[in-house]
């Protein structure tokens, strides 16, 4: 077994610290803190409660990332002292220590270099996702269900506030559809990746006669809008249907008309939102996921004419992003950045860390690459 390097170790610590360091602009970003720290202690603020809440996410986001990073820095200062120690001493178990905790360090900055990549424009806001059941029948819907679980699950791993908006059950398992909201910091950023088709590849638990399986999924992530969006929806532009709530199999939630569902008749863009019990609430609500879809298709339509000035940029997103195979083998692999585990059941429990920093990496190379061959 190689004796580890500590000097190199160090070196490469501190190279990354200071990557990260000048990327985030440690001055620029106390700045932002205390002018964040400023409106946090106005007088007026909680005036406006949504507005409030905004100030003092952004403000703990921004001390926290600070922490971090000056935290990573004291530690590597920390763990030089600590092999100089052990190389004095002759102490081993000081080296193994200085050892593990090198490691650990460049783990802890590998997750906070992944937020530095986190720069586009809607990156740091919450996300709205929908998932639809594909092609492959009730295994469809049960595989939506899935991983609809699999993303409520990551987010309270990560203490996410996570709220189910809406969702359509399907007959025998599963659900056709359900949209639901992540509130917190970056939350768009990352789970924007997840978007795309999703594989599912098992004996089917539906099939009397074991058969192995093809299901299909798909995942749709757009930031949450806010008032300085301005996307405008006329009521010309929309037909506004109510109905009653039902839950699994028909199931009645209420006997009103509380339901709602909205659709865009210029781009035939539905959005259906059952989850409060009034129905002016849930058409708030479907009103903000319609505006939120719109402005995402409002952005796709301006890069796609850049796209048009610029020519062929290769920076495409594949339709099927990502295979989970149950059988004859355990393997879930992401098709774009080649990451996988044989972890499967780690992954359905919301253990999907590593394939988001795997694909904001990957959207990072793609955007730098298309960049490049824009200005070429």
């Amino acid at each position: 077994m190689a004796e580890f390097d500590f000097s190199q170790g160090i070196e490469e610590l501190r190279s990354k610290y200071d990557t990260i360091a000048k990327a985030v602009d440690l001055d620029a970003l106390r700045g932002q803190i205390a002018d964040l720290e400023k409106e946090a202690s106005a007088p007026g603020l909680w005036d406006d409660p949504e507005n409030a809440q905004k100030v003092t996410s952004r403000l703990s986001a921004a001390e926290a990332q600070l922490k971090r990073i000056t935290s990573a820095g004291g530690r590597i200062d920390d763990v030089e002292t600590l092999v100089e120690l052990g190389r004095e001493e002759n102490d081993q178990d000081t080296l193994d220590e200085a050892e593990a905790e090198i490691k650990s360090v460049h783990q802890a900055l590998a997750d906070i270099e992944i937020q530095t990549l986190l720069d586009g424009e809607y990156d740091e806001r919450s996300a709205v996702v929908t998932i639809r059941s594909g092609a492959g029948g009730v295994d469809a819907a049960d595989w939506a269900q899935i991983l609809l679980r699999m993303y409520l699950r990551w987010a309270e791993r990560h203490g996410y506030k996570a709220k189910v908006m809406d969702t359509s059950y399907a007959e025998e398992a599963g659900i056709k559809s359900a949209t639901f909201q992540v509130d917190a910091p970056y939350a768009y950023g990352r789970l924007s990746v997840e978007g795309g088709t999703h594989r599912l590849v098992r004996i089917s638990p539906f099939d009397n006669q074991g058969r192995r399986q093809t299901s299909f999924a798909a995942v749709e992530v757009v930031p949450l809008v806010e008032a300085t969006d301005h996307i405008d929806v006329p009521d010309t532009d929309i037909r506004v249907d109510t109905y009653c709530s039902s839950g699994p199999g028909g199931q009645g939630v209420n006997t009103t008309y509380s339901a709602v569902r909205i659709t865009h008749l210029p781009t035939g863009i539905v959005v259906t939102m059952q989850d409060e019990r009034s129905q002016i609430q849930n058409r708030a609500a479907a009103m903000a996921v319609l505006q939120s879809r719109l402005l995402v298709l409002r952005r796709e339509e301006e890069a796609k004419k850049k796209k048009e000035l610029a020519g062929d940029i290769k920076a495409s997103w594949g339709d099927q992003m990502r295979s989970y195979v149950l059988h004859p083998y355990q393997m879930v692999k992401d098709l774009r950045t080649g990451y996988e585990t044989s972890q499967t059941q780690a992954v359905f429990d919301g253990d999907i860390d590593a394939f988001i920093d795997a694909g904001i990496r990957w959207r990072h190379q793609q955007r730098r690459e298309a960049q490049a061959e824009a200005e070429a």
